[in-house]
């Protein structure tokens, strides 16, 4: 797999440096309406520089911030599609359940990236967003969104680019999933979380794991057995270190030659 591939399963923005300002408004008055807008949907708020007025519209869109608990859904698969979701604080899991009853985990989403566009074709979920810590979002009903691009014409542009990076981000997982060998998709996976949590500002190199190794596993498309023995190997190497769900990524050259 080659570098650009495992690139392009992360979303990096722009910027690569966190914001200092992550709040819709650019004054310092925070006291009405949200203002702990996440990196990538600041990147929508904010497209190419927009006006104030445009600003206000963007709060005006995002009225709603919900509490989601640890284990509780967002949405399920094949409720009614309406609003799209930006993750404020937390980590969530998407999934859909196969016709023997398994659960098949299809995404992990963080801080800062959007749920819910697999609803737009069919105007329902196709896979279901469990929270997996104590998690805020930001609801953004879709048709408000759609009557607000009459007035500012770069919305859904800017919502087809990102969407855009999400099949992107898909079709490399289907590249590794379909070519590479259980210690390399491990590897891929390290290296993918580490680049997501060095684009919002915390260290590339140590971390914790919100998802189960059942979960890993489901995602990977492998045992939770393989994710155990490949997590002992990359450690026992001298790559990683991992205590409980807890990684030290002690080698990321290492972990990047073993995708190659």
């Amino acid at each position: 797999m080659t570098a650009a591939t495992v690139s392009a399963l992360t979303f990096v923005p722009s910027n690569s440096t966190p914001p200092r300002n992550l709040g819709l408004r650019e004054s310092t008055d925070l006291s009405a309406g949200p203002c702990c807008t996440p990196c990538r949907l600041r990147e929508l708020c904010l497209p190419h520089g927009r006006k104030a007025q445009d600003i206000v519209c963007m709060n005006e869109l995002i009225h709603d911030r919900k509490h989601i608990k640890r284990g509780q859904s967002l949405y399920c698969e094949g409720d009614p599609f309406h609003s799209f979701y930006a993750v404020c604080t937390g980590f969530f899991k998407s999934n859909l359940h196969l016709e023997d009853g398994r659960e098949q985990v299809t995404g992990f989403h963080m801080m800062g990236e959007l749920m819910g566009q697999d609803g737009i074709g069919s105007g329902k979920y196709t896979s279901g967003a469990i929270a997996l810590e104590d998690s805020e979002v930001y609801e953004l009903p879709y048709a408000q969104l759609v009557n607000m691009s009459r007035t500012m014409g770069s919305v859904l542009p800017h919502f087809h680019r990102m969407m855009s990076r999400e099949i992107v981000r898909e079709h490399g997982m289907m590249l590794l999933l379909g070519s590479m060998r259980a210690e390399q998709r491990l590897a891929v996976f390290l290296l993918n979380l580490s680049q997501r949590f060095t684009a919002r500002g915390y260290s590339p190199s140590e971390f914790n794991l919100r998802m189960s190794r059942e979960e890993i596993g489901s995602y990977l498309g492998m045992k939770v057995e393989t994710v155990c023995r490949m997590l002992l190997k990359l450690q026992r190497d001298g790559r990683i270190g991992v205590q409980h769900r807890q990684v030290r990524i002690f080698d990321m050259a290492g972990l990047r030659t073993i995708t190659a």
